[in-house]
């Protein structure tokens, strides 16, 4: 057996392959479904969360893009990943401002039907890449955005309860901030993690 030429870290390179591109495919649909959802709906928290699916997914690219490059490029991409979702969160706190001062009407039922779906397939994207979570840089970021999305789709299911129950558009819009602000920090966080290994590889 040991004639067969298997490469252990090949094998590793194929199932990283493999997993971001499942994880690929299941975000940027869910992207489409959620951002016409929240659109129709006038939900600025399913928007939100939509574009936060946007930025897992530009994410995967990115990994897919950085397996089996240097460490130097790994770490440029999880910058690149982190500056995405950065932009993203802080567009989502002014469209929540927008919201705010123009009104909306956001509908509650399209709400938790679409977040409902969003977070089955973030559980199972998240538990998919659970291997990543202590792994490099440009492979925990993908972890990390994984991990927002399932926080933001419980916000949304229940903003949109509240919504349900008092009849206001504040839960939405309110949720919909929280989640850019969360958004915003942990793209920081991947910021910060991608300079300190570009740091330390300059060293």
């Amino acid at each position: 057996m040991s004639s067969c030429g298997c490469h252990p870290e090949s094998s590793t390179t194929e199932a990283e392959y493999r997993i971001l591109r499942i994880a690929l495919v299941l975000n940027a649909t869910m992207f489409v479904v959620g951002i016409v959802a929240g659109i129709l709906g006038q939900s600025t928290s399913l928007i939100a969360d939509a574009l936060d699916m946007l930025a897992d997914a530009s994410a995967y690219t990115i990994a897919l893009v950085a397996v089996g490059r240097s460490a130097r490029f790994k770490a440029g991409a999880a910058g690149l990943s982190g500056s995405v979702l950065f932009v993203l969160g802080v567009g989502v706190l002014i469209d929540a401002a927008r919201r705010a001062l123009v009104g909306s009407a956001p509908e509650s039922l399209v709400m938790m039907g679409i977040a409902c779906v969003s977070l089955a397939v973030n559980a199972t994207v998240l538990r998919m890449l659970g291997r990543f979570r202590e792994g490099e840089v440009h492979l925990r970021a993908t972890w990390i955005f994984t991990r927002v999305d399932v926080i933001a789709n419980i916000g949304v299911i229940a903003s949109g309860i509240l919504v349900l129950l008092t009849g206001s558009r504040y839960p939405d819009l309110i949720v919909g901030a929280a989640i850019g602000t969360y958004v915003v920090r942990e793209a920081l966080e991947i910021l910060s993690e991608a300079w300190e290994q570009q740091k330390e590889k300059e060293a």
